[in-house]
């Protein structure tokens, strides 16, 4: 059959891009089309997005989009990361530049909620962990500093519902991006009116919920014209990027639970796939999240910091003079001697450092600890003590589903990190499936074309994943070696094993 186009508007925390998906009925090929960067803005004490210049871009890159395809193309839809949001005011005017999620605003605001409001009946309604970067602090937040402009707000829309409004107008939430909010009912997917109502803030301006998959109109005239693109449907995919790489786990398994995921990048993004939420006490206590997934899904998931440390680290070797690429680094990492030390990689201080080595050596001196010195020994201790938390974070997951974990998928931009591939599948004890590397815009794509009748069912979706990608396998190895740093790691972090 002839190929069918879908073009995927893919947003992430560093970059931008805009992706052809290529669809012949058994495979998909992705054909970038337009990449740009992204990333917060200091705009006085204050960190934002820079919003009209990614939606200057996303408008380029549809323009080239229909240099390259023509009237080929069937629909387009939007992934981004989760919590942030935008507001608009009387005549769709948006009320201010959005916050980007590492801005100070909501520091001491998640612990100050419960005395208002307890962590129990927070997590019980909404299933979501607490993270003071959650949508449900930040709007708290803007609340106690800037009510007024709070009240102007006529409506709330999340990062990709916001570019799917610039597309075609549409004013509703996304079901799987809505989750990260910690304001949607984990039980009914409409919005939590009350834990709203009791923290003040304005429900008027929260829209319809609709789920993954959902048409939401077509492509405004003005940006069809612009772009001198047909009007193409646009398509709302699972919107928060890590939903839509969920969807493109190429797992072989039905049902649930006997595999795991790590959507790896900036944040790796732990879980599992279940049929319902896990609203324990047990969850409450370990605080995972429940966000949504594809076809009522739920991930129970855990965010761990992620390739920011490595990220953050090379920023600083750079600002002293010493440009390395991510395969320089993790060669250095490679060579360095083993389990020298290692850091929670979720420790406050690592949110948003200033120089990410220093408050890695602040860290461990803090703790008595040895600290890295080299390139290499400070990568190679991002990585193992990423590998480490995962072989907790693991143990969460198969406690609170009841079920073992017979192989973990690692999928996104850090899938092609080898080293902590290995890492991964030598701390967990468990077989590592890498790749796809592009599986949040393969996600985005196949939601779309199963929209659009090319597909029926996500084991099918799968199936074409399968195909259409280069998957790499990893055994666990040194497991002694790693049993033993796991159990410092465990001690370190006053966890009982």
């Amino acid at each position: 059959m002839a190929e069918k186009c879908y073009l995927a508007i893919d947003l992430g925390a560093e970059s931008g891009r805009v992706v052809a998906g290529l669809f012949d009925g058994t495979r998909v090929r992705l054909e970038e089309i337009h990449r740009f960067t992204n990333g917060p803005v200091a705009v006085a004490d204050s960190l934002r997005w820079d919003v009209l210049r990614l939606w200057s871009e996303i408008q380029s890159g549809l323009g080239k989009a229909a240099q390259s395809f023509g009237n080929d193309a069937i629909s387009v839809g939007v992934d981004t990361w989760g919590v942030d949001y935008v507001l608009l005011g009387p005549g769709d005017e948006m009320l201010g530049q959005p916050y980007n999620y590492r801005d100070p605003r909501t520091a001491g605001v998640m612990e100050r909620c419960f005395s208002r409001v307890p962590r129990k009946e927070i997590f019980s309604a909404t299933g979501i962990q607490f993270m003071p970067i959650n949508t449900l602090y930040q709007l708290i937040a803007m609340q106690q500093t800037n009510p007024q402009l709070m009240a102007q707000a006529q409506r709330f829309l999340m990062m990709p519902d916001v570019v799917h409004w610039l597309l075609c107008g549409s004013q509703v939430a996304e079901f799987t991006n809505a989750t990260t909010s910690q304001c949607l009912d984990a039980t009914n997917g409409q919005w939590a009116w009350e834990i709203l109502r009791k923290f003040e803030i304005p429900t008027g301006m929260f829209p319809e919920v609709v789920p993954p998959g959902t048409k939401l109109g077509k492509l405004r005239v003005s940006v069809a014209e612009r772009c001198r693109i047909p009007r193409l449907d646009v398509v709302a995919p699972a919107t928060h990027d890590t939903g839509s790489a969920v969807a493109a786990i190429p797992t072989e398994k039905t049902g649930t639970a006997h595999w795991a995921y790590i959507s790896s990048g900036t944040w790796s993004l732990m879980g599992l796939e279940l049929s319902q939420p896990v609203l324990s006490p047990r969850a409450l206590e370990l605080n995972v999240t429940n966000e949504g997934g594809i076809d009522g899904t739920y991930r129970l998931l855990k965010n761990i910091m992620g390739l920011w440390l490595v990220q953050e680290c090379r920023r600083s070797f750079e600002r002293a003079g010493k440009s390395l690429n991510y395969a320089e680094l993790t060669h250095l990492a490679a060579e360095a001697r083993p389990f020298s030390s290692m850091v929670d990689p979720d420790a406050s201080a690592f949110l948003a450092p200033a120089d990410m080595p220093a408050e890695i050596v602040n860290w461990c001196q803090a703790r008595g600890r040895p600290a890295p010195s080299s390139t290499g020994e400070f990568v190679r201790t991002a990585l193992e003590s990423l590998a480490l938390k995962y072989r907790m974070v693991l143990g969460w997951l198969e406690e609170l589903s009841g079920s073992k974990v017979d192989v973990i998928h690692i999928v996104g931009g850090g899938s092609q990190n080898e080293l902590l591939n290995q890492f991964a599948a030598s701390a967990c004890g468990r077989p590592v499936v890498a790749g796809p590397v592009e599986a949040t815009a393969l996600g985005n794509v196949l939601i779309q074309a199963r929209t659009s009748g090319a597909l029926s069912t996500l084991v099918e979706m799968r199936s074409v994943v399968r195909a259409s990608s280069a998957l790499r396998h990893y055994e666990p190895r040194d497991q002694t070696a790693w049993a033993a740093a796991y159990a410092q790691f465990c001690e370190l972090l006053e966890f009982r094993l």
